[in-house]
């Protein structure tokens, strides 16, 4: 078993990194003083990856989409037991998430880590499908995509995806569709499962007050080892430039909503983290609480409390930043953020503002060094991502005015972006 210590001494935190026999990392952030512990099991595997191929599999095949969310809900269900119930005994409480490209089941508790551990490593391990059992919970998701139809601001989103991405399956919903997931079968799950939560396609993260020991030696009796089965995933390849300008909508809401998009090329490892670091500080330095143009759009009332802004990215495979809110007047609010960005681009960055944003973000990395829960989060983001949870805050102490001015012409160019607004009815 070889263990690596990740450590940044300028921050006086490290973590190990365990490579278990079963073919599991094992991912554990020791935080004595703590009283709570976050645990997450994660694979690989998101709603984008519906084309794979393996040593079984030979050539590449294609699924249905949706079938990453489907089996999340369906792991939960064992053939003896609901997995909710064991969780009450603990006292934990637990959840499971997919993402475009990560699936993770966590627990967080602030007692009896050990038998919640077991539990989730345990239940994840145990897929039970049958016809019966599928066909019920196509009509639950078949609701849930309904809903999520329902909903402007999630339609604006998906919309503004759908104009940026040409071919990339990032275009479709992680649930899916009502006629993707009815081609769902027991079959394809458990194909899908022996493919993806291989344990050399998973990753296990825990942090808290833990005792590093009792985790290997809970993991050595409960994983269940895996072979490697060259897993290998693929996807259309997307032009660099957006599909559609613009996207409208309507439905019966007060104000327009609006999101804008500025879609870059995809990048991995550390140039991920650079990214995510220039892109977070160029937009908050553009249309950020504290810029001016802020300022003036909602002292103008083009914007309001609503307005926010996110990098969307999934590692090597997209990348994009969106800004979003509501608006009276969403194409007004584009071309005055147009207008911001060609002028940073001849004039030069507020250098003043940009230190003072710089310490403000660095001070906030430091701080989330005192959340379980995002330590936790943090180890499986950057193992996915071939980093460590210390490079971002070692790429934001480099990162200069002059990178971020070279960042902005691949992070906002307005040749690859465009608007999804949702209208009034």
């Amino acid at each position: 078993m070889n263990r690596e210590i990740i450590r940044n001494d300028a921050l006086g935190e490290q973590y190990s990194v365990i490579h278990h026999p079963s073919g599991l990392d094992l991912l554990i952030w020791k935080m004595e003083g703590f009283s709570t512990t976050e645990a997450l099991f994660a694979t690989k595997y998101g709603s984008i990856n519906t084309r794979f191929r393996t040593d079984k599999t030979g050539d590449f095949i294609d699924v249905p989409e949706g079938i990453a969310h489907y089996l999340e809900h369906k792991l939960f269900e064992n053939e003896d037991t609901d997995v909710f119930d064991l969780y009450a005994k603990t006292g934990a409480s637990a959840n499971a998430f997919t993402s475009f490209d990560e699936t993770a089941y966590t627990f967080s508790t602030s007692d009896n880590w050990e038998q919640s551990l077991e539990i989730l490593l345990d239940f994840v391990q145990k897929p039970y499908f049958t016809k019966e059992s599928v066909d019920k919970e196509q009509g639950i998701i078949a609701q849930e995509i309904k809903m999520y139809d329902d909903s402007p601001e999630r339609q604006c989103f998906l919309n503004l995806i759908r104009a940026m991405y040409v071919d990339h399956p990032v275009r479709i919903d992680i649930a899916g569709t009502v006629e993707s997931i009815s081609r769902i079968t027991p079959e394809l799950l458990y194909d899908c499962y022996n493919t993806f939560y291989n344990l050399n396609n998973m990753v296990l993260s825990i942090a808290g007050n833990v005792d590093e020991d009792r985790v290997i030696e809970i993991c050595d009796r409960l994983l269940k080892p895996s072979k490697n089965i060259n897993l290998e995933t693929a996807f259309p390849q997307e032009p660099e430039g957006v599909g559609r300008k613009k996207i409208t909508a309507k439905f019966p809401v007060g104000v327009p909503l609006f999101s804008i998009g500025f879609k870059s090329k995809p990048c991995s490892g550390v140039e991920y983290e650079k990214r995510g670091i220039a892109a977070s500080l160029l937009m908050q330095l553009l249309i950020g609480s504290t810029s001016p143009l802020h300022k003036e759009l909602f002292d103008e009332g083009l914007i309001n409390s609503q307005f926010g802004f996110e990098e969307f990215s999934g590692t090597g495979s997209f990348f994009s930043c969106i800004i979003s809110g509501e608006s009276h007047d969403p194409e007004e609010v584009r071309s005055r953020l147009m207008k911001e960005i060609r002028r940073v681009k001849k004039e030069g960055l507020d250098r003043e503002r940009f230190e003072m944003l710089k310490r403000s973000k660095y001070g906030g990395i430091i701080r989330s060094l005192n959340n379980v829960e995002n330590c936790a989060d943090s180890m499986v983001e950057s193992y996915f991502n071939g980093t460590s949870v210390f490079d971002s805050a070692e790429q934001l102490a480099a990162i200069t005015p002059e990178d971020c001015m070279k960042a902005l012409d691949e992070l906002f160019n307005e040749d690859n972006s465009a608007i999804s607004i949702v209208e009034t009815i």
